[in-house]
């Protein structure tokens, strides 16, 4: 990465440009810079932010940052969220998320804290091992134009100094107040979430004072959150009351005063507090030909179910690898329209369930609160209460996944495996994130054609056995490994699958039980990919 202080148009042409490096653009960045994409980032800050604002993230954001070469580093700088506990009117728990028994499905705890600014930095550092990225910081997008081949940035730097980048695609990152989603003239849906709340980010001084659990108040009086972070990182949030004003209540004496409603703050330092609407918006177009939209510039959601920034890591894998293959000449550019289809739906679905839980602990109203608390509790006595918060998150329902076959649209677990040299590792750090096709048994990978064994290979696709014994091996363009905790062979035997046909960003395209199934699924996806619509 050259933080560049080179006109970029001496460069012939970009492959994608980025505006946006905060946490979803960098990670964009980087899936792309890993396939060998040329590409600009586009920044109009030049400092990273140093406070926390998102939190949570969990395990499919995890393995993305696995993915891009960050997997060590996420094992050191982040902390298991431990569940949460909704307390009600009398401060008796009313609802429950559990943290999800191993093994994991994804190799990761499924949700866990960490602390953004720290990432954000990793991020930059990493990107700087890519040369063919170049990162233009303090530099503002004033203009765009696109044509049928390529679309064109004008950027200002400090002072009035401006840029022309052009690039095959151009993707705005660009956060909630998006200058692309502006120039394109996109409207947002709103989909009816409109609240204040405080955020407190506070350092204590003894890290064992408080449960390492999160809290739900569901007091009508005053709703809050208590999140504890990774080493002495102790969030709270706090809502505003209808009438209080907005830009009075970050008032330093108010927010000491609101903090001591809900905890004792002699052990606390505060970090940061600031004041956010909390919203829910949905991007009525997420792709202008050769623009797409990603993360907070195109969906928002309040934060009470943690996936803020999960949803934008979700959107960077989903999109890269599409653009990747179009790049290549390997799918058609139709294949990009598969994006908006396959996020929008799961990003909807996320924001009801975030606003559900947002009603609940939000709910001002003591007659409503108390109804709240015997329903909840009468679910909760029942066992007829969800209570693994993963469970809503949903599969993908639509888009380039098989129709109507086993497994489609489910993401693709990662057991711990044993590699060929001996070590033990994550399935996904063997594999170059092409598709992949998976059988639990050597035997099945005789069942691809000529044609799909062609077909194959010009797709650059894996194939991978996993077994629960024998020997590791990587021998005749297979890989072989064996699982640690038999997770792969329990979820194919869960489900009666034989093989697995799995995408680049580890979500099933579909399952096969035998050889016929399992060519027409190859035959299906190469079709799709040529004439996707």
């Amino acid at each position: 990465m050259s933080v560049s202080a080179a006109n970029p148009e001496h460069h012939r042409m970009y492959d994608v440009v980025i505006v946006g490096l905060g946490p979803v653009g960098a990670v964009f960045a980087h899936l792309l810079a890993k396939a060998g994409l040329r590409i600009a980032v586009v920044e109009r800050v030049a400092e990273i932010y140093d406070k926390p604002r998102a939190i949570t993230l969990d395990h499919e954001a995890l393995r993305v940052l696995q993915a891009i070469g960050l997997g060590d580093f996420m094992e050191q700088a982040i902390a298991p969220h431990n569940g949460s506990h909704y307390l009600g009117v009398d401060g008796e728990i009313i609802k429950i998320f559990d943290p999800m028994p191993p093994p994991f499905p994804l190799g990761w705890i499924p949700n866990v804290t960490f602390v953004q600014p720290d990432l954000e930095q990793a991020l930059r550092d990493k990107l700087a091992d890519y040369p063919q990225v170049d990162v233009l910081l303090a530099a503002a997008g004033v203009a765009l134009k696109q044509d049928d081949d390529t679309v064109t940035l004008t950027a200002r730097r400090e002072p009035g100094e401006g840029l022309s980048i052009r690039a095959r695609y151009l993707v705005g990152c660009d956060g909630a107040n998006s200058f692309v989603r502006k120039q394109l003239g996109i409207g947002l849906e709103d989909l009816a979430f409109d609240e204040w709340w405080m955020v407190v980010d506070t350092l204590t001084s003894d890290p064992a004072r408080r449960p390492a659990k999160s809290f739900q108040y569901c007091w009508p009086q005053r709703p809050g959150t208590f999140v504890p972070g990774p080493r002495n990182l102790r969030r709270w949030e706090i809502k505003l009351l209808p009438g209080e004003d907005p830009d009075l209540a970050g008032a330093p004496d108010n927010v000491v005063k609101l903090l001591k409603g809900f905890t004792d703050i002699s052990d606390l330092t505060i970090w940061r507090s600031a004041v956010y609407r909390f919203h829910a918006l949905l991007g009525q177009r997420w792709r202008d030909r050769r623009v797409l939209l990603m993360g907070d510039a195109v969906h928002q959601t309040p934060p009470f179910l943690g996936q803020g920034l999960c949803a934008g890591i979700r959107d960077a894998v989903n999109l890269a690898w599409k653009l990747r293959l179009v790049l290549r000449g390997d799918a058609d550019e139709a294949l990009l329209d598969s994006y908006e289809i396959e996020r929008k739906p799961h990003v909807r679905a996320v924001v009801a369930s975030a606003k559900e839980f947002g009603k609940i602990i939000g709910e001002l109203d003591p007659v409503a609160a108390a109804e709240r608390d015997l329903r909840l509790r009468a679910e909760l006595k029942a066992g007829t209460a969800e209570t693994i918060r993963q469970k809503f998150i949903p599969d993908l329902v639509t888009g380039l996944i098989a129709r109507d076959v086993v497994l489609a649209g489910r993401l693709f677990v990662q057991p711990h495996v044993r590699a060929p040299d001996g070590r033990t590792c994550r399935l996904d750090d063997l594999l170059q994130g092409e598709f992949a096709i998976v059988t639990a048994a050597a035997e099945p990978m005789a069942w691809l054609s000529e044609a799909s064994r062609a077909a194959w290979q010009h797709l650059a696709g894996e194939r991978v056995v996993i077994t629960t014994s024998g020997d590791s091996a990587d021998a005749n363009g297979i890989l072989s490994v064996v699982e640690r905790d038999g997770l792969f062979a329990e979820w194919m035997r869960q489900h009666g699958a034989t093989a697995v046909i799995v995408r680049p960003d580890r979500y099933v395209f579909g399952a096969a039980g035998n050889a016929d199934e399992l060519n027409m699924l190859v035959g299906q996806l190469v079709q799709n990919l040529s004439a996707w619509h």
